[in-house]
């Protein structure tokens, strides 16, 4: 019996002396999902995931700049891939963790319809969307409203953002009626949480492909390479898809 009990308390001591921790740089969309997602992994493993959120195109020049993140979340498929061609991610360790989904958006339940006319009929003052140079739902929205013909008729009333989560606050607020968000800001198990809103037709814009990549500074960590491996855990995947994310 003692001999069990000292073999069992070494494990423990020996589990948690190998735990560490992992600096990651999130897209401000999958803020909700990750913090439950962080909170699961190191329940699970010991280790810690220290997270950031922001927009992936200034995450982009931090880590290039020498920040310390060992992982990063990206809001795009182009940004992993650049990274890693520029020799600041690891080859190979790049994969599409969500697919995300546009949507108008605002926080008064009767203010968005079913078909986005709203946009069409301008029944507001401001229209807020997160900064296409560097946020990739930005981008899209810059793209639904050109096909859409209303991007001319609509720029004079856009209130900016500097990345979706920001966005998201503006017409919380009200300092926007409406804008485009994304769908997980405003959705959880199947239904959207409160305001009104118009999921935006996927052909209106290329698809948000969000990929994960190990970062150099990461290379060598256990805590960063599990919780890439994690993240492709059905325990993570069923968080990821409750708010509305769409799975590969």
């Amino acid at each position: 019996m003692k001999k069990s009990l000292l073999f069992a308390l070494t494990a423990v001591v020996t589990g948690w002396a190998q735990a560490d921790e992992v600096q990651v740089a999130v897209a401000a969309n999958f803020t909700a999902p990750m913090q439950q997602i962080a909170a699961l992994f190191e329940k699970d493993t010991g280790h810690k995931a220290t997270l950031a959120f922001g927009a992936t195109g200034k995450f982009y020049a931090q880590i290039i700049n020498g920040a310390p993140f060992e992982i990063l979340l990206s809001a795009d498929d182009e940004t992993p891939a650049k990274l890693e061609k520029e020799g600041f991610g690891i080859p190979g360790s790049r994969f599409t963790y969500a697919i995300g989904t546009l949507v108008l958006w605002s926080a008064n339940p009767a203010l968005v319809d079913a078909k986005g006319e709203i946009l069409k009929t301008g029944d507001f003052k401001h229209l807020a969307l997160a900064n296409p140079k560097t946020a990739s739902y930005g981008t899209a929205a810059v793209e639904a409203m050109t096909k859409l013909g209303l991007l001319p008729t609509l720029q004079s009333r856009f209130v900016q953002g500097e990345n979706i989560a920001q966005t998201h606050q503006f017409i919380l607020t009200g300092n926007a009626e409406l804008g485009f968000v994304a769908l997980s800001q405003v959705f959880k198990d199947g239904k959207i949480t409160g305001g009104s809103a118009w999921i935006v037709p996927a052909h209106l814009y290329q698809q948000i492909q969000q990929d994960a990549v190990l970062l150099a500074k990461g290379k060598e960590k256990a805590a960063a390479s599990t919780l890439l491996a994690y993240l492709k855990s059905d325990k993570a995947r069923a968080i990821i898809k409750s708010y509305g994310y769409e799975l590969r």
